[in-house]
């Protein structure tokens, strides 16, 4: 039989929808990337709410996981097209990383101070990768942009992408860390830059960003980019367990000012899959549908007038009493519908992803034959009174940002993931959440002589201890000398850059063996540092102490 020549074999119906994704993507998102840097605009459109052509760093990752899972995709089918966006992808990842090293000098002193001053920015120049905004014409301080970076930067790197590729960058991923690890405690402007809710740039503690800082240190926890060159990334558990802990006690609320947030969708499942009790994600997501989905998508969060025709667009926030004016009118963002998309698909339920997709198709505008999802929906001015009067009764109409690349692509990303071209395993390559078995946690305590007189005396009351001599070959120190060892993690002469801030070292550190060249040290917890004073506590709170370090560790460990 004569073989037909694979120029003009016909492809299977398969793999011709699936170059039609590519086409979209090709027109819809990689025809915005600048050449230079890689990066891209948020959308096209320059409105009296801001210039969507600056390539913001949440908005590029987001747009950029379309041409990943298409890459993911096109391995199966043909490995030069998956190539060719696997260059897109690393291209825009190294033009984000190149942008935020040049503000190397920030990421030094915020690891420091936590001052939104010193916040790296979050949005830059498309075609040169600088700053467009001054330090305080902006709130750069959002946590969750340079966590949804890292987290993706991490998932990436284990698809087999080389994004991080010299020393000195090794070093700068490992000061991000180091930016992330005190979010616990870290008030920020959050996913809609402006803090609280009333608009008034009043940073606050927001479980979004928090719960996406929470997954990357999970995700880049001792990643190694460069093997033998550089050391792995190193994050300290007791960073993660902080965050847990209060991320657990903030849900299902996003803030102080917002009792819920779509926002919250993105930790709750794809990307970040930061909550670790089901129970309390399924609890979150369902008060998000409940409060704020529409016909046209969801609320960002409850009286957010961002949008509506009532809005005083020469006005940056709204006073204490005018929130209610934009109850039931708040704009409507189908956004959210394709998180909802990927997490109905992610858990295998297939009604609700097709109602979902449903519902984004619905909701498409369609310009130069391309089908595009809008920034969002408001509602008319001639409609606002009927709206408010039967809440989801009005035809919306959408606004000029046709489209919000960001939503384009987490919508083709869901397509991808419930048509079957990419599986949960491809699309989460380091599979979180990482597994915490609900075992009980049996906590060891080994008991140290100070000397051989306290070592006879513990004898008389029948307990065997060495001293630290007696223990070799194991070193037995204090945990200021893992902060001082830690101190030089991340450490580079040409960035400016010194390591790990000296804090506190936690008991998930001090639990753990160490080898540093030939040895094996392990650590007193800090509670009987040579500073901390613990001789001259009372003794039943000496036994408190002690007793809440064993509690986090059967708590949080592994």
């Amino acid at each position: 039989m004569k073989k037909t020549p694979r120029s003009t074999a016909k492809a299977s119906p398969r793999r011709q929808q699936l170059d039609r994704y590519l086409a979209q993507v090709r027109h819809i998102i990689l025809a915005r990337q600048d050449a230079n840097t890689g990066l891209l605009p948020a959308s096209t459109a320059i409105t009296v709410h801001g210039d969507y052509t600056h390539a913001w760093v949440r908005d590029n990752v987001y747009s950029i996981l379309a041409v990943w899972v298409l890459a993911l995709a096109y391995r199966h089918e043909d490995k030069a097209i998956a190539t060719g966006l696997e260059q897109n992808v690393v291209q825009l990842m190294r033009g984000l990383l190149a942008a935020m090293m040049k503000q190397a000098h920030k990421v030094e002193r915020f690891k420091h101070t936590q001052d939104p001053l010193d916040a790296l920015h979050a949005k830059y120049s498309t075609s040169t990768g600088e700053p467009v905004v001054g330090d305080t014409e902006w709130g750069h301080l959002q946590v969750d942009a340079t966590a949804i970076f890292v987290l993706q930067l991490a998932q990436m790197s284990a698809s087999r992408l080389a994004i991080v590729q010299s020393a000195d960058e090794v070093a700068f991923v490992q000061n991000l860390v180091h930016y992330l690890a005190r979010a616990y405690r870290t008030p920020d402007f959050g996913i809609w830059e402006r803090g609280h809710k009333r608009n008034e740039g009043v940073a606050e503690i927001n479980a979004s960003s928090l719960g996406m800082a929470k997954a990357a240190l999970e995700a880049i926890a001792g990643f190694e980019p460069l093997p033998g060159q550089a050391p792995a990334i190193h994050v300290l558990a007791d960073d993660i367990a902080l965050a847990r802990e209060t991320l657990e006690a903030l849900l299902p609320r996003e803030s102080e000012s917002k009792e819920t947030d779509a926002a919250l969708l993105s930790i709750v499942g794809y990307p970040a899959f930061a909550v670790d009790d089901p129970a309390l994600a399924t609890r979150t997501r369902a008060l998000i549908v409940e409060k704020l989905q529409g016909r046209y998508g969801c609320k960002r969060f409850l009286r957010d007038g961002h949008q509506t025709v009532l809005e005083d667009h020469a006005r940056l926030h709204y006073e204490p009493g005018e929130l209610g004016n934009f109850e039931h009118i708040e704009s409507e963002w189908p956004l959210f519908f394709t998180y909802l998309l990927l997490d109905a698909a992610l858990r295998g339920d297939v009604a609700e992803a097709a109602d979902y997709r449903g519902r984004l198709d619905a909701l498409m505008q369609e310009q130069d034959g391309q089908l595009l999802l809008p920034e969002l929906y408001y509602v008319p001015a001639d409609a606002v009174a009927a709206e408010r009067a039967v809440p989801h009764s009005q035809t919306r109409v959408p606004n000029e940002n046709v489209p919000l690349v960001w939503a384009q692509s987490l919508y083709i990303v869901g397509v991808l993931l419930q048509e079957g071209y990419v599986s949960a395993a491809e699309l989460n390559p380091l599979g979180r959440p990482p597994k915490r078995e609900a075992v009980a946690t049996c906590v060891q305590v080994a008991v140290l002589a100070a000397d051989e007189l306290v070592q006879g005396r513990l004898a008389a009351h029948g307990i065997t201890a060495q001293t630290r001599a007696e223990a070799a070959p194991l070193r037995v120190r204090f945990a200021s000398d893992l902060a001082a060892l830690l101190a030089e993690a991340g450490a580079s002469t040409a960035l400016g850059l010194s390591g790990r801030p000296l804090h506190r070292i936690g008991s998930l550190a001090t639990a753990r063996a160490y080898v540093l060249g030939a040895e094996t040290l392990v650590f007193l917890p800090s509670i009987f540092g040579p500073q901390s004073g613990y001789l001259a506590l009372d003794n039943r709170l000496l036994v408190d102490a002690i007793g809440a370090e064993m509690a986090t560790l059967r708590r949080h460990w592994p």
